[in-house]
């Protein structure tokens, strides 16, 4: 039966379609490039970054980046993973939402020289706006571990509102950590900067 045709109630949107690129005031949201390995790598080796994500191995190297990017760029998963970039096209972060176990995931991370400057605020903002715009009934679900107080904050800031708390495994840690679970849903959306 055509999509078309069906009450409104009975279409289910399965994707936003393919990964926007999206300016901002200060940066640059766009689809990975194999290029971007490198700095990837310098990121994700510096353990201060990499202890606040779920499953990023260390030490981190080039070549985990490359495995990354292969899967990320392959066009087989149902995500938009965007590479955050300055104005000059320098990878300093990224933001993603995938589909797991039948809910759309927000994730991200940005390297630390960028840290507490609106960065990753403005970002996962202007990603989101974009994402619920084509997935307008779509709930997001995030978190982080209770010590990432800056990443909360981001969440908080837009809209999310803390849904459970649990533990979650973290390979740099290799330990189990205290998790916030949050979600969004899309009438609670903030703009960023609010």
């Amino acid at each position: 039966m055509n999509a078309a045709i069906l009450p409104k109630a009975a279409r289910v949107v399965l994707s936003p379609g393919p990964a926007p690129i999206i300016a901002t005031q200060r940066l640059i949201l766009r689809p990975h490039r194999l290029s971007d390995a490198q700095a990837i790598a310098e990121t994700l080796s510096d353990f201060k970054v990499a202890r606040m994500l779920a499953r990023v191995p260390q030490p981190y190297h080039r070549q985990d980046a490359l495995d990354w990017l292969m899967l990320q760029t392959a066009g087989v998963l149902p995500a938009w993973t965007l590479a955050v970039t300055t104005g000059d096209d320098v990878h300093i972060g990224i933001v993603k939402l995938e589909l797991r176990h039948g809910r759309w995931h927000l994730a991200y991370w940005l390297n630390r020289m960028f840290w507490d400057q609106g960065y990753m605020t403005e970002a996962v903002g202007a990603v989101l706006e974009r994402f619920l715009r084509r997935m307008p009934e779509t709930v997001v679900h995030s978190g982080a571990f209770a010590d990432n107080l800056g990443s909360l904050n981001v969440q908080r800031k837009l809209g999310f509102r803390i849904t459970d708390a649990s533990q979650a495994f973290s390979r740099s840690r290799n330990a189990m950590v205290p998790h916030i679970d949050t979600a969004l849903a899309p009438e609670d959306l903030r703009p960023a900067g609010r």
